[in-house]
């Protein structure tokens, strides 16, 4: 062993020597160094013209392992839809975070931006005269708040604690499912839902109130993401002042001031942006918006138009909707004649009782008639409505057909956002003929 090892070494000088003695000459190939798996290497060294000289390494000499050449940390992989419980746990700026997105096409009075890991609410007139917009920057809980919004508000999402100031957000939140992130109401006794009354017994949500007179303290102990409400621009009668005061964060909602059934429907996007629940929300709109369209269509031209009118009147005055209101366009599209219907206003009319007479003593239909039970319940209050011809012809009809025993009625929350139930209920109101089959949701006939 001994002597092969020294013939071996002295093989492997030679074969040194012969390559450096012809370094003038090139090779016809380089030297390679081919490593292999087990303990014992050889080692190729090509000259020309000798052939190459082998030498056995020692038993214990080991080649290593090749090292592994280091890869850049995958991107992380973008989301197909939007994150609707929990937080981004690893961000990424160039990953959209929201791929289902909302589209505003009928509502006026709000705007939605999206960029890769926010979104830029802008509510055009939080009040009607209101003189600056209201802008809400939603940032997905578990990435960086972008810079340059100082004057926004910024509120992560989705929220999970929810202050409603108002019935008509109620629907949304029950048909997104998540009425179980509401904490608080306004005042119990205006809901009409089951699921928040029942949460309302079990002591699961708290009255703050409303105006000047909120309760502050109890609202502060909630600790909620959003307070959610209306405004008119008075102080004597809203409720945000005192709360961003302590440092709450208030969502003015304006969907009262968007005049077209689908419009003020569609505010329900709006809402559904705060819970990352745009596809839900966009299913939902195009199913009602289709049913509604779907009965405009059956209404267009119907060959006769009864004429009727609506409300009774408060403390002397009668609040009758102006020409252009949401009212007045739905009795359009039922295919009844308003009799206010040449006024160009969207608001109300206030007028009193000798006006509405003379132009209504013979209308067709009276509808939406308030506190009003019975006909003779209506004859109590004025002697005088008893000589409308709706009321001796038995065509009166109130929307109170879906309360409850608290006061809540339907009709001030789920109608809004459901514009086809209220139109169907109208079409079978003023020509049964063409709904033969339909049973009404808010409408009942006045005995």
């Amino acid at each position: 062993m001994k002597k092969h090892f020294i013939r071996t070494l002295l093989a492997f000088l030679l074969g040194l020597t012969l390559v450096a003695c012809t370094t003038d000459t090139p090779a016809s190939e380089p030297a390679t160094v081919a490593p292999t798996q087990t303990s014992e290497a050889t080692i190729e060294v090509v000259a020309e013209p000798t052939e190459p000289a082998v030498v056995e390494a020692p038993e214990e000499t080991a080649v290593p392992e090749p090292t592994a050449v280091p890869t850049e940390e995958p991107a992380v992989e973008a989301p197909t839809t939007n994150l609707t419980e929990g937080c981004v746990e690893v961000y990424d700026e160039s990953v959209d975070y929201f791929p289902e997105k909302v589209t505003v096409s009928h509502a006026d009075g709000f705007t939605v931006e999206y960029f890769n890991n926010y979104k830029v609410i802008t509510v055009a007139a939080p009040w009607l005269g209101a003189a600056d917009s209201a802008t809400y920057v939603l940032v997905q809980c578990g990435t960086p708040a972008p810079a340059g919004f100082d004057d926004a508000v910024t509120i992560e999402v989705p929220v999970t604690r929810f202050v409603s100031l108002s019935t008509t957000y109620l629907p949304y939140l029950d048909q997104f499912g998540v009425l179980d992130t509401l904490v608080a109401v306004d005042f119990g006794f205006y809901a009409y839902n089951p699921t928040v009354q029942e949460k309302l017994a079990a002591g699961e949500l708290v009255e703050l109130g409303s105006g000047s007179t909120v309760n502050v303290e109890a609202a502060l102990e909630l600790e909620p993401d959003v307070i959610m409400t209306s405004a008119s621009g008075s102080a004597d009668f809203d409720t945000h002042p005192k709360l961003e005061e302590v440092g709450l964060t208030v969502v003015l909602n304006a969907d009262y001031l968007d005049v077209t059934p689908l419009g003020r429907a569609e505010w329900g996007k709006f809402i559904a942006v705060f819970y990352n629940k745009e596809a839900q929300a966009e299913a939902l709109f195009n199913e009602v918006a289709s049913e509604y369209e779907a009965l405009v269509a059956l209404a267009a031209d119907v060959a006769e138009r009864p004429t009727v009118f609506a409300n009774t009147p408060f403390e002397g005055t009668w609040y009758m909707p102006g020409g252009q209101s949401y009212t007045a366009q739905l009795f359009d599209v039922a295919g009844a004649n308003y009799l206010w219907g040449d006024d160009e206003s969207t608001s109300t009319l206030f007028l009193d009782f000798e006006t509405v007479f003379d132009r209504a003593a013979a209308g067709n239909y009276w509808l939406n008639q308030g506190f009003v039970t019975t006909l003779a319940d209506l004859e109590a209050t004025d002697e005088r409505f008893a000589d409308f011809a709706a009321f001796q012809n038995g065509t009166l009809f109130n929307y109170d057909l879906r309360s409850n025993e608290f006061g809540g009625n339907d009709f001030f929350e789920s109608a809004a956002a459901n514009p086809h139930w209220v139109l169907g209920d109208l079409i079978k109101i003023f020509h049964p003929d063409l709904l033969p089959d339909h049973e009404f949701v808010y409408y009942r006939l006045v005995e």
